[in-house]
């Protein structure tokens, strides 16, 4: 069982800047990003495959949100710049143990651990 620790959250204003961090307790192939806001489905933000570093970004955060990661703390980043109100959301992070492809998967289902997730509001 692998527990996510998520923090970074926050109240930021527009074209502001946060960091997440998701510190997990073992071993993982995939670590990722979802958020949620209210009304609306999860939606995959960003992920990261431990082996060989490879990165997959949803369109709408891509040139202003950047993952990355620590291998041998098990933790990930991720650094949001120009936030949006669009992107208003709890951000969750979630971890996967199984290999599945060399491609970050963007699909929930394939990432069986969830931390509790982080607020963040992006305001004017």
């Amino acid at each position: 069982q692998v527990q996510l620790v998520e923090s970074g959250g926050g109240l930021v204003q527009i074209g502001g800047s946060l960091r997440l961090s998701c510190a997990a307790s073992g071993r993982t192939y995939y670590m990722g990003w979802f958020r949620q806001a209210p009304g609306n489905e999860r939606e995959f933000v960003a992920g990261i495959s431990w082996s060989g570093g490879s990165t997959n970004y949803a369109d709408s955060v891509k040139g202003r949100f950047t993952i990355s990661g620590d291998n041998a703390k098990n933790t990930m980043y991720l650094q949001m710049n120009s936030l949006k109100p669009e992107d208003t959301a709890t951000y969750y992070c979630a971890a996967s143990s199984r290999w599945v492809t060399s491609v970050v998967p963007t699909e929930a289902k394939f990432y069986e651990y969830w931390g509790q997730g982080t607020q963040v509001t992006v305001s004017s």
